[in-house]
């Protein structure tokens, strides 16, 4: 069951099955009742399905205070009608049943408040105990439906009055006074029904304004932990491929070279636990930022441009080739998340170059200075044979895109002429 409070709409739970004691009604509950059902019925997210509205309390007290005014204006006109000259027996008691008809035509007013309309405007003019009928109709109308109607029936209906006072006169006021009188209580209703109406389409705008509000702050926020999730497999494609290609490398010497020194064996099972302790440490690090709110500050430092020397003799010890070129005057001037972003580079350029040339040399070259930007570049030789496809290819190359993209910078990747690859990346220096 749908409630309807304020701007928000509330969905009530049935009361579990075998629970003998009914559940109380909440205050949104019963404040759904005191809403016109049109109101209720466009806020359910669920009208579509539920057919033409039902009448709510309020409805009940509206329409019966409208049936009540219709009859009660009706009455008054009817003791007039003695008074009336030239205004036989047989025209009076027709008048009278005529007004008692649309008096019960009232209780049709929210089904079909424009044939409603429509139709009292010939039983207005031949009957004056329907007057009040009349007015219900005319203020119905402009509570539920466009001002194009109102205007087309509101104004034919000022259009007869002067008719009718000519046919009929009130024996009571002059004519001028009783014209103007209709006019200005037909006009008023009329206009009170707009202003029902322009309530009531105020309410449902800012409704509607709330729910694409808590939509949108919803799709942001699963941006948000998409983004996130985004950095995280990006963070841990960076680190981990980097520890796991250097496991691969000295497992399979291990594994092609079982009759290598004791001292090699032992150098190669030695980078074997480091790389699985270092691995270890990141995989620790990017967890423990998973299950806190905000990164923890006294975890692990991130690599910045001075780590790149260390990052080379790594690659070194692990019998890759690597050729360090560094030119930055001043490493530790470059900006902590230039420098970060910089080492990233230049690991997953070691990492694919280890995956998909190996046995090449690969070289790094870095130049720059405040105000120029920083350029990288990571590049190597075709490999000697073919080598098999690793799976998964390309999608360090996109992070890194990324990455440099969201640090001010740009990064171009591509074979050479000569067959080799080479990653080329330039970031901002202020």
């Amino acid at each position: 069951m749908s409630t309807v409070s304020g701007d928000e709409t509330t969905r009530l739970l049935p009361a579990p099955a075998g629970d003998p004691a009914p559940r109380p009604r909440t205050e949104p509950e019963l404040r759904r009742w005191l809403l016109p059902s049109a109101v209720v019925h466009a806020l359910d997210p669920d009208a579509a399905r539920n057919g033409r509205p039902r009448r709510t309390a309020r409805d009940w007290i509206v329409d019966f205070s409208c049936f009540f005014l219709a009859v009660a204006i009706g009455l008054a006109a009817a003791d007039s009608l003695p008074d009336e000259h030239g205004l036989s027996p047989a025209l009076a008691v027709v008048d009278q049943l005529v007004g008692a008809l649309a008096c019960g035509a009232v209780w049709l007013r929210r089904r079909w408040p424009v044939g409603l309309a429509v139709a009292m405007i010939p039983v207005g003019f031949v009957s004056n105990t329907a007057g009040g009928a009349v007015m219900v109709a005319l203020f119905t109308l402009a509570v539920h439906r466009p001002f194009r109607y109102v205007a087309w029936v509101g104004g034919v209906s000022l259009a007869l009055v002067p008719l009718f006072y000519v046919l009929r006169p009130e024996p009571d006021l002059p004519y001028a006074a009783a014209v103007a009188l209709i006019a200005l209580l037909t006009l008023t209703i009329i206009g009170w029904g707009m202003l029902a109406r322009a309530k009531r389409q105020l309410m449902l705008s800012l409704r509607d304004r709330a729910r694409r509000a808590e939509t949108e702050a919803r799709l942001r926020a699963e941006q948000a932990q998409r983004l996130a999730r985004e950095a995280i497999a990006r963070e841990m494609h960076d680190v981990l491929a980097h520890r796991l290609t250097l496991l691969s490398v000295h497992a399979g010497a291990l594994e092609f070279r079982p009759d290598a020194p004791r001292a090699e064996v032992a150098r190669a099972a030695g980078v074997i636990r480091e790389s699985a302790h270092e691995a270890l440490q990141d995989l620790r690090e990017i967890i423990g930022v998973l299950r806190a709110a905000e990164a923890d500050d006294t975890g692990r430092p991130q690599p910045t441009l001075a780590a790149l020397d260390a990052l080379a003799a790594e690659s070194r010890e692990a019998g890759t080739k690597v050729g360090l070129d560094n030119r930055v005057t001043d490493p530790a001037g470059v900006p902590a998340s230039v420098g970060r972003t910089a080492y990233r580079i230049a690991q997953e350029g070691l990492t694919n170059a280890r995956k998909h040339a190996p046995g090449t040399e690969v070289t790094v070259r870095v130049t720059g200075a405040p105000g120029d930007g920083l350029v990288m570049t990571v590049s190597n030789p075709a490999p000697d044979g073919p080598v098999p496809a690793v799976p998964g290819s390309g999608q360090g190359l996109i992070g890194l895109t990324e990455r440099a993209t969201l640090a001010g910078g740009r990064l171009e990747h591509g074979p050479d002429a000569d067959g080799g690859f080479r990653v080329s990346a330039w970031l901002p220096w202020g």
